[in-house]
């Protein structure tokens, strides 16, 4: 396969680089896809949970195009979102999955967290029921600039926390990306806090598919790997998670594509 320009393991992960972004992005969705096919066939429906962000294009672009499986067997669930924001909120991550797999591929059932309610610790008890009830077969992630999965920064992440789902206080990193990303015109504008799902709740799933790409992500993807398993960068986690692909592109896979690890 030409476009494979990495592929190692670290501990338990498994880490592939691709030369472009879409390369990266297709063999997530082709490795997502089969994992879900699989899950329908075993148990008759499956449980997915989708990440968002600029790094998921790519990969949701060409996952919703994919026909391996029966999206009326899915039930899906969604990682964060921001405190206070309304769903019709241009960054919104329920507004972002709506209209950039949801509307389309109509699955059974999906289950949002609803950052601008007015009773939050209900909607998060109702989410972890939910969690509980739907074992998740995959999780489809990312990982942030300053190394965090979900919004669990390294000031609020915890390989051992007792919850499922909690609110977290963003990092000035973690929002100064959501900036340039183009989500907020400025830093102020970008909520202070989120909703998130804890790192165990993440951990718990079957199978994880991390999508990388950008050379931005370079520094975080390296301290993931190469140092040690720790919450200063929370994403080193995934190294001890049974069944983890991390799916990277020539830019973020350039701290590692001459095989330092």
């Amino acid at each position: 396969m030409s476009n494979l320009l990495l592929e190692e393991k670290k501990d338990k992960l498994s880490i592939k680089g691709y030369s472009t972004s879409i390369e990266m992005g297709k063999a997530a969705a082709d490795f997502v896809s089969r994992h879900l096919q699989s899950a329908i066939a075993k148990k008759g429906s499956a449980n997915l949970i989708l990440a968002t962000g600029a790094s998921q294009f790519s990969f949701l672009d060409a996952f919703k195009s994919t026909t391996s499986f029966d999206w009326s067997k899915v039930t899906v669930f969604h990682l964060d979102e921001y405190v206070g924001i309304q769903s019709s909120h241009p960054a919104s991550f329920r507004r972002y999955l709506r209209e950039r797999i949801l509307d389309e591929v109509h699955p059974h059932k999906i289950y949002f967290l609803d950052g601008d309610a007015t009773n939050i610790g209900n909607v998060i008890e109702k989410y972890e029921q939910q969690l509980k009830s739907h074992p998740i077969d995959v999780a489809c992630i990312g990982i942030g600039e300053n190394g965090h999965i979900a919004f669990n920064d390294p000031a609020v992440a915890d390989f051992n926390d007792p919850k499922m789902v909690k609110i977290v206080d963003l990092d000035e990193k973690s929002r100064r990306q959501q900036v340039n990303e183009g989500w907020f015109e400025t830093l102020e504008e970008v909520p202070k806090q989120a909703l998130s799902l804890t790192i165990p709740a993440i951990m718990r799933s079957e199978t994880i598919s991390c999508v990388v790409p950008d050379q931005r992500k370079a520094e975080a993807v390296s301290h993931a790997i190469s140092g040690p398993v720790s919450t200063q960068c929370p994403a080193s986690i995934l190294r001890t998670h049974p069944d983890t692909v991390l799916f990277l592109d020539q830019y973020s896979a350039s701290g590692i594509i001459h095989g330092h690890l």
